[in-house]
This record gives structure tokens, C-alpha cells and sequence, in this order.
């Protein structure tokens, strides 16, 4: 989740974006709503700009390993494992094309429809709806996948130091984590924030711009 909120957050696609245009890559952990909500963001962002975009996951479980933490929030990372092993496991198994999808169809779930409290519902529903086998949500509850998992996580987070968390991303090789942002900018105020972040983080010797946040996420 975002930065110090106690530190939270496959190898991707590797083809390179069309030619012109420009190439971004978005780090993710399904149960972060900052995440989703930089997400929508940068869908529409998507929308008006000619932007290829990999959609590639980080874990709030294993950037908080061997962390002290208040057992609330411990207990929401060990159950936090099951999305994004699914989604390593589907990725592996059916190709990048299902990432974005199954994020868009757990994060619907969570952060939508209130559904964050059974994470196997919600992969059990957002695999239907995907149209992926059943059979995925086994590797929820097995570390099968972890390596995958991991090495999708670590070449995120070594972009930007494990001090930050999710989301990440990375604009034609310049990367920062954030927007954190609420409610998500459409149109015009989309395409100024992005011009904007890119433009702060490409700065040599750049390294934070802050403000305490006070509100929560606003999804609309």
C-alpha cells in the first residue's frame, strides 16, 4: 500500500511497445486500494495517450517479510499471498494477456463490492469471469509459484528501493512509486499527472515529493 503504511507495495511482459509509443509498466498487489486507484488512472491515461502498458504484480506479503507489524495487518498479508500467486500461476500457465485481467476482476471485488474479507471468493469468481480454469485457485494456498512470484516482485521494487511499496511504475526506463491519488483524474487532469510525474522523476538527484494524505480512497 502507500508509503508508510508500514511499508506495503512474473517477470512481465517483455516485448517491447509499438513503434511511437511510449513504454509503462505498473507494479500492483491487488489488495492495495492505492494501487487501484493509480490503476484507473493510468487506464485513462491509456485512453488518450499512445502508451504501451505492461501490467506486472509486486506483493505486499513479501515486501513485509520478517517485518514487525500490528497482527491485523498480518493477518490481512498472510491471506494476501492468494491473489497473486492466482495470478502468477494464470500468467504462467495462459499467457500476460490474463494479468490485467484478473487484477481488474479481483479489484472489483475488493475494493468495489466489499469482498476483501474472502479472498477465495474472490478468486474463485474472478477466475469465472476471466473464463480460466477453476483448478488456479489451488496455488492460493501453495508456494509453487513463488519464484515466479518474487522475481516479478523484486524487479519492481529494485527500481525504486523496498523503503516505498505498491504501486510502481516505470516510464520509458524512469521509475517512481506513486501517483497516490484520489479521486482518480480523467481527462485532461489524467494526462497533466502523468506528464508531471514523469517529468519530477526523470530529475537527476530527485528523490521525494510528499504531503499527508486526508482522505481516503474515493472510488467513482
Amino acid at each position: 500500500m502507500a508509503d508508510n503504511d508500514t511499508a506495503t507495495g512474473g517477470t512481465g511482459s517483455t516485448s517491447g511497445p509499438a513503434s511511437g509509443s511510449t513504454a509503462v509498466e505498473l507494479w500492483f498487489d491487488p489488495l492495495c486500494p492505492w494501487a487501484w486507484m493509480t490503476s484507473r488512472w493510468l487506464m485513462e491515461v491509456e485512453r488518450q495517450r499512445d502508451i504501451d502498458v505492461t501490467w506486472s504484480v509486486m506483493s505486499l506479503s513479501v515486501l513485509n517479510e520478517g517485518r514487525d507489524l500490528p497482527d491485523d495487518y498480518r493477518t490481512m498479508l498472510d491471506k494476501g499471498w492468494g491473489p497473486v500467486r492466482v495470478i502468477i500461476a494464470a500468467r504462467e500457465a495462459h499467457g500476460d494477456e490474463v494479468v490485467k485481467k484478473l487484477y481488474d476482476a479481483f479489484g472489483t471485488r475488493i475494493h468495489l463490492q466489499g469482498m476483501g474479507d474472502d479472498l477465495d471468493a474472490v478468486i474463485e469468481q474472478g477466475l469465472a469471469e476471466v473464463g480460466l480454469p477453476a483448478e488456479l485457485a489451488e496455488a492460493a494456498h501453495a508456494d509453487a509459484h513463488d519464484e515466479q512470484l518474487r522475481a516479478s516482485h523484486e524487479r519492481g521494487i529494485s527500481l525504486v528501493g523496498d523503503e516505498v511499496g505498491t504501486p510502481v511504475i516505470s516510464v520509458d526506463g524512469v521509475a517512481f512509486f506513486g501517483p497516490v491519488v484520489t479521486p482518480a483524474p480523467k481527462g485532461e487532469a489524467a494526462l497533466r499527472l502523468f506528464d508531471g510525474c514523469v517529468l519530477v522523476a526523470g530529475t537527476p538527484g530527485f528523490y521525494e515529493l510528499k504531503r499527508t494524505r486526508t482522505q481516503g480512497p474515493i472510488f467513482d
